[in-house]
């Protein structure tokens, strides 16, 4: 790449970088505006789906920022799907991950916005603006808390780790569902927590709090930010098989790497 055309590269970056930190923070502002009220209440389809006013401002809110800047970028968002371009960027984003919390008043709760270029993540950012923690990762330039580098967990013993998980609301009983795969960490002794969201179940991984994640049946909009902040945090995200993840498949499973092969052969049985 030629000092030029490195140039303009960088300037691109920083632009995006901007952008996606203002979109978060868009968003946030209208989670917090209608956190803690009685709140409007639609179901989409399957059980304990629901998608309230503030889901739909703060979509608007992080939409009109993407767009002042790149009206030409693909948008694909939890609440109005796929809003195709022709574009080589694509915009991920959950404008509200963990809306079952959040319509109940748990601050466990925030926005998730990726950004792909032809296929690849780029960046991410994960904010839950109640406990003011703001993530933000970019592809090889690591990750950080509230401006701050994080890494992940140092843990080597499966005995000792805490991990946290998903449920989804449907297909429980399967073969190597989400129960047994649950039951035989819980039958080890191992702990294992469930928070509801899965964008900060990964953030928190990233960032050591948790030892590894794991769950069933993710989104594109849950996963895509958090899996790159895995990463670039110094863990391992793979699908639910110990093959490279993909966000557009539904199954995960995150870690700090040292213990990902004994996870996986936990899940796998």
């Amino acid at each position: 790449m030629g000092r030029r055309n490195a140039f303009y590269y960088i300037y691109a970056m920083e632009n995006i970088k901007a952008t996606l930190i203002a979109a978060a923070k868009a968003g946030a502002a209208q989670a917090v505006h209608y956190f803690d009220k009685v709140h409007q209440i639609e179901n989409k389809d399957g059980v304990n789906n629901p998608v309230t006013e503030a889901d739909k401002a703060s979509e608007k809110a992080i939409f009109e920022v993407i767009r002042c800047q790149y009206p030409d970028h693909f948008l694909l968002s939890e609440e109005s799907g796929a809003i195709v371009q022709e574009s080589t960027y694509k915009w991920i984003i959950d404008p509200i991950d963990g809306t079952v919390n959040y319509a109940q008043g748990i601050p466990i709760c925030c926005i998730s916005i990726g950004v792909e270029k032809e296929g690849k993540m780029l960046m991410g950012a994960v904010y839950n603006p109640f406990m003011n923690e703001f993530f933000f990762g970019e592809k090889g330039n690591g990750v950080f808390l509230n401006d701050k580098p994080i890494h992940v967990s140092k843990q080597t013993n499966l005995d000792r780790s805490c991990l946290v998980t998903g449920f989804p609301y449907q297909y429980l009983n399967e073969p190597n569902g989400p129960l047994p795969v649950f039951e035989r960490f819980i039958r080890k002794g191992i702990a294992v927590r469930r928070l509801g969201s899965a964008a900060l179940d990964l953030c928190w991984t990233a960032c050591g709090r948790f030892d590894g994640f794991f769950e069933h049946n993710l989104n594109a909009w849950d996963s895509a930010a958090g899996y790159l902040i895995v990463e670039e945090a110094g863990g391992k995200v793979t699908d639910m098989f110990g093959n490279p993840y993909n966000p557009y498949q539904p199954g995960i499973i995150a870690s700090n790497g040292i213990l990902h092969e004994e996870l996986l052969g936990v899940i796998i049985g």
